[in-house]
């Protein structure tokens, strides 16, 4: 519902938000976003926010966001919804193959998917969990994504956080926050998982449903383990634009403090 006495927010104050909170020209950031979140009427939409970030970190800035197609797995798995136990082979036979340009994101959000469709922007080549990016460091970033470790060592995640990124958390949790995942993988703790995962993608032109094996990915204790990261760093900033609240946090940093931590209280 429209609130008269509230104006809008625009592109130019998004932009000026990101700056108050330490979002700086040449930056590499990973983006997590909710339009909800904002709570006012974004004029523009999405491609506001887009335009925003973009002009937040200028042109020798790079951006990246989360771009995952996770119906594109194995279907055993799937839990919203799960599907009949008959589906699976035909879901497995029929699926369309991961196509960069054409498979669509699911469940990332508004901004992801209007980023992603933009003249210029890459995408990585990973059939679950790809990266979508624009900017002088992007291919730097998506070029190699390996089916497994898909969000561990050697991965875009890795790349960032040694190339000094931040994840920025733009009106979501922590549970949003894939960068930690990458300290899933560097921690040790008891009943760590490995899975295998499936995904239909192309190899030499033809189809293909291709079996790897990766991490058993978990994310019930990210907002614990991000809050509390937030509370013992001081390079983490966190601000406000229109009703979202947005975080700021450097990655190897968040990663080497939620692997310790990981290490300590998972169970």
């Amino acid at each position: 519902m429209i609130n008269e006495n509230e104006m809008p927010l625009t592109s130019r104050d998004i932009s000026e938000g990101l700056r108050k909170i330490g979002v700086e020209e040449g930056m590499l950031l990973l983006v997590h976003s909710s339009m909800k979140a904002f709570g006012r009427w974004v004029v523009g939409g999405p491609e506001a926010v887009v335009l925003a970030l973009e002009e937040a970190v200028g042109d020798s800035g790079t951006i990246v966001m989360p771009a995952q197609s996770s119906d594109l797995s194995e279907p055993s798995y799937w839990m919203r919804p799960p599907v009949p136990e008959s589906w699976w082979p035909l879901i497995r036979a029929e699926m369309p193959a991961y196509r960069p340009d054409l498979t669509a994101t699911r469940g990332m959000g508004a901004v992801v998917e209007c980023f992603r469709r933009q003249e210029g922007t890459l995408r990585s080549a990973h059939p679950q969990v790809s990266f979508a990016a624009r900017g002088p460091l992007a291919q730097t970033i998506l070029e190699p994504h390996l089916l497994s470790p898909a969000l561990g060592e050697g991965s875009p995640l890795e790349r960032m956080a040694e190339l000094g990124g931040r994840a920025l958390l733009l009106g979501v949790d922590h549970e949003r926050n894939t960068t930690l995942h990458l300290a899933e993988h560097r921690a040790s703790y008891p009943n760590k998982e490995m899975l295998s995962q499936g995904s239909p993608m192309l190899r030499n032109g033809v189809r293909e449903w291709v079996v790897f094996e990766d991490l058993a990915y978990r994310d019930d204790d990210f907002n614990v383990v991000g809050e509390a990261f937030e509370r013992d760093c001081p390079l983490a900033a966190r601000g406000r634009i229109g009703d979202a609240l947005v975080r700021l946090l450097p990655q190897r940093e968040l990663i080497d403090y939620a692997a310790a931590w990981m290490e300590a209280n998972r169970y």
